[in-house]
């Protein structure tokens, strides 16, 4: 049988938010893009978001207003554009959990909360409110702390994906690496499959962390890939009311982050990351949710949370390589060093997938990768397509 070769603009590879966005806004520039995801699109770390979409201030606690603060502190604006229909990328049919966020401290830090929101840097991401304008499960007698509404937001990851994914659902196929493979011709790369090669202008990994196996596979060392490892925390209970907020204690990072979700039968799960999932890392399941009931029970011990369910989650934040392992400072697009023609991509977290796209249309422009292919995608239409990756808080409580 006679092998076909499909030039295309873009070949994707990785279906989780970065290499959904980056379809979806290639595409509606004009590029001929199609994206290839080996299980499910959003799998492991994207559907492990807890769908916050911050303008940075939990990094701005540890007191440096850095560069990163200033391009996270503009993606809020753009996702609600986006959310509205004005944006790059059409999200009018994803769901939004909440329209706000909160952080909240105890009353020891006020002092220090009060002066630092205080300052002109600050104005307009952060919002003190009076106790009546407080979140249900802050509104009893016995809070003494402050709480704050900030400018982030938060959506529904699932439905996210899902809206991604639909906008261009042509372009988007299973990949099987038992009979598909990544090759170098030349100083190019191409991408091997059964039927056809596919040979793009640019090649695009966003395959989280799975970049590194095909950084790898292409023979290449760079850009070099770190995993930040933590464990969330996943509690089913019988509380309706929903959370989503920062709670802020003696630590520049949140010491605990409440996100509020329901299970396919609509019962309500808390989702607890922050200092608790970081510093939780090593301990063992049993052990972290022992932390969990204990910060629960002292930071909100009004609350009945009823008969509750406990499960942990292991998740690798997958990120460039930085010299002392620390959280990178923005979103990452880097060359793969033994071919001329592939992109290594990196949002390092999910608000600034949008930040993410925009760099990798200026690399392609600035290299003169315009639009110029129209593939045949039947040529594809064999390899079927992934479904939508399962929420945790569906799949961990079965």
């Amino acid at each position: 049988m006679e092998k076909h070769t499909l030039h295309t603009d873009i070949a994707i590879i990785g279906g989780g938010i970065a290499g959904l966005w980056a379809l979806n806004q290639l595409r509606n520039g004009g590029y001929s893009a199609i994206l290839f995801e080996q299980k499910a699109l959003g799998s492991d770390q994207t559907i492990g978001s807890q769908g916050m979409i911050h303008g940075g201030i939990k990094y701005a606690l540890s007191g440096v207003w850095s560069g990163d603060s200033h391009t996270i502190s503009a993606m809020p604006a753009i996702w609600r554009a986006c959310l509205a229909g004005t944006g790059k990328v059409d999200l009018r049919a994803c769901k939004i959990l909440s329209d706000d966020f909160y952080l909240w401290s105890s009353a020891s830090l006020q002092s220090r909360l009060t002066s630092f929101f205080a300052s002109k840097m600050l104005r307009g991401h952060v919002e003190k409110l009076k106790a009546a304008d407080y979140p249900a499960p802050l509104q009893a007698s016995a809070f003494r702390g402050q709480v704050y509404r900030l400018i982030d937001l938060v959506l529904d990851v699932p439905s996210l994906v899902q809206t991604l994914s639909n906008q261009h659902r042509q372009a988007i196929f299973s990949i099987d690496w038992h009979s598909a493979s990544l090759r170098r011709e030349g100083d190019r790369a191409t991408l091997a499959l059964p039927h056809c090669t596919v040979v793009p202008q640019r090649l695009l990994l966003t395959a989280g962390s799975g970049n590194e196996a095909l950084i790898s596979a292409l023979g290449g060392a760079t850009p070099a890939m770190q995993r930040r490892p933590l464990q969330q925390v996943l509690v089913k209970h019988r509380y309706r009311e929903n959370f989503f907020a920062h709670c802020i204690g003696g630590s520049p990072s949140p010491r605990l982050t409440i996100s509020s979700h329901r299970t396919r039968a609509d019962e309500p799960v808390w989702y607890l990351g922050g200092d608790l999932a970081t510093e939780g890392v090593d301990d063992d399941p049993d052990q972290l949710i022992d932390k969990a009931r204990r910060e629960l029970t002292e930071l909100l011990p009004w609350i009945d949370l009823g008969r509750t369910q406990w499960r942990t989650l292991r998740l690798d934040r997958a990120e460039p390589r930085q010299s002392t392992l620390l959280r990178p400072d923005s979103a990452f697009v880097g060359k793969v060093d033994t071919v001329d023609n592939t992109l290594a991509a990196w949002p390092t977290k999910l608000a600034l997938s949008p930040d993410l796209a925009d760099e990798i249309q200026r690399q392609l422009v600035a290299d003169n990768i315009l639009p110029r292919h129209q593939p045949d995608l039947s040529l594809l239409q064999s390899m079927g397509q992934p479904p939508i990756a399962a929420a945790y808080w569906d799949t961990l409580f079965q």
